[in-house]
C-alpha cells in the first residue's frame, strides 16, 4: 500500500539532490551489450524494490473502468517488464491492453519486443505519436536523468500524447535507499556499472514535493503524487482536453 503523499520532513535521511552521471544517460552511444546488461539489472531492481508494482498499480487505477480494450505507451521501456506486468494486471479486470515501448537505444527497442509486443526506437522528446493518441502513457525511472528545462519538456511531450492518463514512476531520494540499493546489488548480481548507476539514480531522485512542483511547473496543473514502498514515488494526472 502507498504511504501518504506528504513528504517526510527534510532531515539527515534526505540528501540534497545531486546531478551525477550514469552510464545509461546516453544509451544510444553506449555499447549495445552494456546497455542490455544494465537493463537486465533494472528489471531486477523493478521487481525487488517495487518500481514495477508502483507504476502498474497506477495503470490498474487508470483502466479499472475501461471497456474492452485500451492502449499503453511506455517511454523508456527498457526490456519491457512494466508493460508486460501492466497487461497481465488489467487483464484480470477484463481489459485487453495493447502495449508499445519506446527506447532511445535500438538494441533495447528490439529486445523489448518480446514483452511489449510493439516497440519504437525514438527520442522521448519527439515521440512519433499523434496528440491524444494513446490511452495511458507511462514513464518509469527516466525523469531523474534530466534537469530543467529538459525535464519540463519531457513532461509536456508525455502529456501531449496521452488521452486518459500520464503516469510517472521514479526513485524517492533517501540515504536508506542509497544503502539498500548498494547492499542489494551484490546478492542480485548487478554489474559494476549498474551498482554505480543505482546509487547515482537514488541521489538524482525526487521527494514527493519536488515531483509535484515539477509537474505543476511544466503543465500548470496538479498531479496526484504518492510515496510508495521501496523508496518509490509516482505522479499521475489526466491531460487537459484538446481545444479544437
Amino acid at each position: 500500500m502507498p504511504s501518504s503523499s506528504a513528504d517526510r520532513p527534510a532531515g539527515f535521511l534526505v540528501p540534497a539532490r545531486r546531478r551525477g552521471h550514469e552510464f545509461l544517460d546516453a544509451p544510444r552511444t553506449a555499447p549495445a551489450a552494456m546497455v542490455l546488461r544494465e537493463l537486465e539489472d533494472v528489471v531486477r531492481t523493478n521487481a525487488f524494490f517495487g518500481g514495477a508494482r508502483a507504476v502498474v498499480s497506477e495503470v490498474v487505477d487508470a483502466l479499472r473502468d475501461a471497456r474492452g480494450a485500451a492502449t499503453l505507451l511506455d517511454v523508456g521501456t527498457g526490456l519491457g517488464d512494466i508493460p508486460r506486468r501492466a497487461r497481465d494486471a488489467v487483464a484480470r479486470h477484463g481489459v485487453a491492453l495493447t502495449t508499445i515501448g519506446v527506447e532511445l537505444s535500438e538494441a533495447a527497442a528490439r529486445a523489448s519486443l518480446a514483452l511489449t509486443g510493439a516497440s519504437a526506437c525514438a527520442d522521448a522528446f519527439r515521440l512519433p505519436f499523434a496528440d491524444r493518441s494513446v490511452d495511458v502513457v507511462t514513464c518509469s525511472q527516466v525523469l531523474h536523468h534530466f534537469e530543467e528545462p529538459a525535464s519540463s519538456a519531457l513532461l509536456r511531450e508525455l502529456d501531449r500524447v496521452a488521452r486518459h492518463r500520464v503516469i510517472i514512476g521514479d526513485i524517492r531520494r533517501d540515504w536508506m535507499a542509497v544503502a539498500g540499493v548498494w547492499l542489494a546489488s551484490w546478492p542480485l548480481g548487478f554489474h559494476a556499472h549498474s551498482r554505480h548507476d543505482g546509487v547515482t539514480s537514488v541521489l538524482r531522485g525526487f521527494t514527493a514535493a519536488e515531483l509535484s512542483a515539477m509537474v505543476r511547473r511544466a503543465l500548470d496543473r496538479p498531479a496526484r503524487v504518492v510515496n510508495r514502498a521501496g523508496f518509490r514515488v509516482t505522479a499521475s494526472w489526466t491531460p487537459a482536453p484538446t481545444v479544437a
